[in-house]
């Protein structure tokens, strides 16, 4: 490849980079209170609000099961009005957003569920509110789990800000469909597809780390891969 094109790969990892970041911390910020009201409202939870958690279940699942390209064109009026444009990195940032918010709430809700229910009675028992409860019981014992969901989260994200190339979003996919695919430059295509590869394993290894360094001695072995 020419240096243009390393100084236009070095771009596209660069506009990834930020639509992944802005996308996911958003996710993050948003799926962590969608898990623990799903948690805390089911039937027997603490605050058991049984009809409002179907609703924002079923709202979640509708967003799940919509295929992200469909939603990146659905969401494109919203997008416009938040961010003035259609296009460019941070119009993905919209679409990535919603669509991996609710995917990582999910994941979140699983990992909340698996705190063992003692723990949570024995809070009770000496009389820990519900906001101590899941500040201090809740959250900690499931964070190794919520991380490890997150990295999940993390390569998705990934994954879905190059489908977002499609519609000019920028970074690497845009790359490979404007140079790879339009332009049939193979090395180009195959460069794109290493720095992806080589992004996705750099991600899964610090989450891994992240993982194993937050998790209990007795539970190490489960995490490690």
């Amino acid at each position: 490849m020419s240096a243009m094109m390393y100084e236009r790969l070095w771009q596209a990892l660069l506009d990834t980079i930020a639509m992944v970041g802005v996308s996911s911390l958003i996710a993050f910020a948003a799926g962590i209170p969608l898990a623990v009201f799903l948690v805390l409202a089911q039937p027997g939870g603490l605050i058991e609000a049984p009809k409002t958690q179907r609703v924002l279940a079923a709202i979640i699942n509708g967003f799940r099961a919509t295929p992200f390209i469909v939603l990146l064109v659905a969401l494109l009026p919203l997008t416009r009005l938040i961010t003035g444009t259609t296009i460019g990195v941070w119009a993905a940032a919209v679409p990535l957003s919603i669509s991996a918010t609710p995917f990582f709430a999910r994941i979140a809700e699983v990992s909340l569920r698996e705190v063992d229910p003692g723990l949570i009675e024995a809070a009770q028992a000496i009389g820990c509110r519900r906001w101590h409860i899941v500040r201090h019981v809740l959250i900690p014992e499931a964070l190794p789990s919520i991380i490890g969901g997150f990295t999940i989260t993390l390569v998705s994200v990934i994954g879905a800000s190059a489908m977002a190339g499609a519609v000019g979003a920028g970074g690497l996919g845009d790359m490979a469909i404007r140079y790879g695919y339009q332009r049939f430059d193979t090395t180009v295509m195959a460069a794109v597809i290493v720095v992806l590869i080589a992004l996705v394993c750099l991600v899964q290894f610090a989450g891994d780390s992240a993982v194993r360094y937050l998790a209990r001695d007795d539970l190490k072995d489960r995490y490690t891969t």
